[in-house]
C-alpha cells in the first residue's frame, strides 16, 4: 500500500484493498459539517401568504446582521435558516424556503445597485397555464404571447421595459455560464425550491447577486407564485451599498476571457499569423487547430485556480470588483499554461480511450485522425512549457524554474497514472482493488490541481511553506473529483462526452469497478468479470453492470468516500493561512465537487445553448 495513500483517506486501519476504514468516522474532533438532508423533507413552502410573509420578515432581520464581507455556502445558509425557524417555533420542513428568503435579503442591496440592463430575469415554463396556452417552444425556450392566461407575460413585459434580459426556461445548467460570459451581473429568478437549491449551489459559490421567488408548488404544470413579490424584485433599485460581499465572479470571468479570443491571441500571439503562407498550409493549420481547441470549451477551472490563488496571496482584491483585479500578463500566461496542459492531456486521453465526443462535438482524433491528434497534444505540451520559460525575465529565473519543475513533476505523474490504466486495460487479469484505483487517481487527477494552485501561490511569492499542504489538499480534492466523475459517467451527459457509461464500455479501471469486485461474491463477481472481458456476448451490458453495481451498493459507498475525502480537504483548509487562501480552498471543495449532471426533473427543463444567442450573450 502506498504511504502517500494511507494518510490521505485513512485506510491504514482496514484490510488491504478495502475501504472499510475509509468509510468509518474520522478519529478525533472535526469541524461540524452538515450531512446530506433528505431534501424533500425541507422543501415545503409555507401554506399561507401570512406565514410566508412572517418568514420573510424574520429572515430580513437575521440577514441584516450577517457580515457582508464574507461569503457563505449552502450548508451555512441552511443552518441560518433553521435558526430562523427555531426562533419562530416553526418546523424544519420550511428550511429551503427560509434559506431562499435569507439569501434574498443578503443580496438585495447589491442587486438593487446593478443597472436593469445588466440583470437577467429567469422564469420557469411551468408558470404557464397548461391548458390552452397559445405559446410554443422554440430553440430559445417559451415563445410567450400576451394573452392574460398566466403571469409569465406580465413579468416578461415589465422586465423588458426596464431593460432586463429575460429567459423563460428553467436554465439551471446554464445560469453560471451566462454570468461568466460577462454580459449579466445579477439574477432575479422564479423557480421551484428543488431548482432553486441547485442554482443556489452555483450562485452562492460564485458570489453572484441573486434574489428569487419560490413557486408555491413543484408540480411542473400550472403552478403559481406570489405575484407582487416577483414584481417587487423586478423593480428593486437603490444606490450601491457601502460594504460589498466578496465574489469570485470577476476571477472566473478573467479565467474565461484569457482562454478565448481576442485575449488569447493578445497574450500569446500566433507565430504564423500574418505570414505569407498558402491556403491550407499544414504549419499554420497545426497552430490554428490548437488555438481553436484551447478556446473550444470547458470550465476553465485550472486557470481560475491559478488566478484566484495569486489574488488570494495578495489580499484577494479581485474578489471585491473589477477595479481590484491586478493580474499582470505573465500571470495570465501562466494561467493559460494550466489550461494548455489540461487540454493536451484530454487530446491524448481521448485517443487512448477512443472517446468519440468532447464538449458535445467530435474529438480531435475523430476529426483529423489519430496521428495528427497525437501531434496536436504534443504541440500543446511544448506550448505550455514555453509559456513559462519565455516569461522567465518577468517572472525571475528562480520562480520560472520552480514552476517548470512543478509542471514537469505533474506531467510525469499524469503519464504514470495514465500508463497504469492503459496497461491494466490490456492485461488478461482484471483484478482490481480500491487501493490500486486510489493510487491511480492520485497520479492521474490530483497533480493538475496541485500544479494550478502551487503556480498561483508561487507567482505571488515564496511557496515553500505551502508546498506540502497544497499537495495533500490536491490529493483529496483530485481523488474525490475523479470518483464523482465516475458516478457522473452513469448519468446522461448534456455537455461533454454525451455517451453514457463510456468508462464501462471502454473497460476503464474505476473505483466503482473496484468496489464491485470487492463487494460481490461467487457467481455475481464472476459474471462481472465475464462482462468486462466480453465473455457474455448478448444483452444490455450497461444495464447488467449497473444492476451488479447496485447489488454491491457501489454508488452509496462511492458517495461516502467522497464525503470522507471532502472532510479531509476541509480539515487542511481549516488550518490554512492567510484567510483569503483558506476561503479559496473552501470554494474549490464546494465548486469542484459539485455533481456534474443535474438530477432528472419531471420534464425536460434544460435550456438549449442557442438561447444565449437570444440574450446576445455570445
Amino acid at each position: 500500500m502506498s504511504s502517500a495513500i494511507e494518510p490521505l483517506i485513512g485506510l491504514n486501519g482496514g484490510a488491504p484493498g478495502s475501504v472499510s476504514a475509509a468509510l468509518a468516522p474520522s478519529p478525533g474532533p472535526a469541524a461540524p459539517r452538515e450531512k446530506k438532508d433528505l431534501t424533500a423533507k425541507i422543501k415545503v413552502v409555507p401554506e399561507t401568504r401570512v406565514l410566508r410573509d412572517k418568514v420573510r420578515a424574520e429572515a430580513a432581520l437575521v440577514a441584516a446582521k450577517l457580515d457582508r464581507s464574507k461569503m457563505f455556502n449552502k450548508d451555512e445558509l441552511r443552518a441560518i435558516a433553521r435558526g430562523v425557524l427555531d426562533s419562530m417555533g416553526l418546523g424544519h420542513q420550511y428550511t429551503g424556503f427560509t434559506a431562499v428568503c435569507v439569501a434574498n435579503e443578503f443580496w438585495r442591496a447589491e442587486l438593487q445597485a446593478i443597472p436593469y440592463h445588466r440583470r437577467l430575469l429567469l422564469l420557469p415554463h411551468c408558470l404557464k397555464h397548461a391548458e390552452g396556452c397559445p405559446a410554443d417552444y422554440d430553440d430559445f425556450g417559451l415563445d410567450c404571447e400576451k394573452c392574460g392566461a398566466c403571469s409569465v407575460a406580465d413579468f416578461k413585459t415589465k422586465a423588458e421595459k426596464l431593460g432586463y434580459k429575460v429567459l423563460v426556461s428553467e436554465g439551471t445548467p446554464i445560469v453560471l455560464k451566462i454570468i461568466v460570459s460577462g454580459h449579466v451581473d445579477a439574477i432575479v429568478g422564479v423557480a421551484c425550491l428543488n431548482v432553486l437549491e441547485k442554482a443556489l449551489d452555483k450562485i452562492l459559490l460564485a458570489g453572484v447577486p441573486c434574489v428569487a421567488a419560490p413557486l408555491l408548488s413543484s408540480n411542473c404544470k400550472s403552478t403559481s407564485v406570489d405575484i407582487d413579490w416577483v414584481m417587487e424584485m423586478i423593480d428593486l433599485k437603490t444606490p450601491e451599498p457601502e460594504v460589498k460581499s466578496k465574489s469570485y465572479i470577476h476571477l472566473l470571468r478573467a479565467a474565461n476571457s484569457i482562454c478565448e479570443e481576442p485575449e488569447l491571441t493578445r497574450l500569446v500571439p500566433r507565430a504564423r499569423a500574418g505570414k505569407e503562407v498558402r491556403e491550407g498550409d499544414p504549419l499554420k493549420q497545426t497552430e490554428s487547430i490548437s488555438y481553436d481547441w484551447i478556446s473550444s470549451g470547458g470550465k476553465r477551472s485550472r486557470p481560475f485556480i491559478t488566478l484566484a490563488a495569486f489574488d488570494a496571496m495578495r489580499g484577494a482584491p479581485g474578489t471585491l470588483g473589477t477595479a481590484g483585479l491586478d493580474l499582470p500578463d505573465q500571470v495570465k500566461r501562466a494561467a493559460i499554461a494550466m489550461e494548455v496542459f489540461h487540454k493536451a492531456s484530454l487530446v491524448h486521453d481521448d485517443i487512448q480511450d477512443d472517446d468519440p465526443f468532447r464538449y458535445g462535438m467530435e474529438t480531435l482524433h475523430k476529426r483529423h485522425g489519430v496521428g495528427p491528434a497525437i501531434n496536436f497534444g504534443d504541440y500543446l505540451i511544448g506550448w505550455g512549457y514555453r509559456l513559462i520559460a519565455k516569461d522567465r525575465a518577468l517572472l525571475g529565473a528562480e520562480v520560472a524554474a520552480d514552476l517548470l519543475a512543478k509542471l514537469a513533476d505533474a506531467h510525469v505523474k499524469l503519464a504514470e497514472g495514465q500508463g497504469a490504466e492503459l496497461l491494466w486495460k490490456q492485461s488478461e487479469v482484471r483484478e482490481l482493488t480500491t487501493i490500486d484505483t486510489l493510487r491511480l487517481y492520485a497520479l492521474k487527477t490530483s497533480p493538475a490541481f496541485e500544479a494550478a494552485l502551487y503556480t498561483g501561490i508561487r507567482l505571488a511569492g515564496p511557496a515553500g511553506d505551502y508546498e506540502k499542504r497544497v499537495g495533500e489538499f490536491s490529493k483529496n480534492l483530485g481523488i474525490a473529483f475523479q470518483i464523482l466523475n465516475d458516478l457522473d459517467d452513469f448519468e446522461a451527459s448534456k455537455g461533454n462526452k454525451v455517451v453514457v457509461a463510456r468508462d464501462v464500455i471502454s473497460g476503464r479501471p474505476t473505483l466503482l469497478l473496484a468496489l464491485a469486485l470487492e463487494g460481490l461474491k461467487g457467481g455475481d463477481r464472476q459474471r462481472l468479470l465475464d462482462l468486462l472481458q466480453g465473455r457474455i456476448p448478448s444483452g444490455d451490458t450497461l444495464t447488467m453492470v449497473k444492476d451488479l453495481y447496485e447489488k454491491a451498493d457501489v454508488f452509496n459507498k462511492a458517495l461516502k468516500l467522497i464525503e470522507k475525502l471532502k472532510d479531509k480537504a476541509f480539515a487542511i483548509a481549516d488550518e490554512t493561512q492567510p484567510e483569503a487562501l483558506r476561503d479559496l480552498l473552501y470554494h474549490l471543495i464546494e465548486s469542484v465537487l459539485q455533481r456534474q449532471v443535474e438530477e432528472p426533473e419531471a420534464e425536460d427543463h434544460t435550456t438549449p445553448p442557442v438561447a444565449l444567442l437570444q440574450l446576445n450573450l455570445v
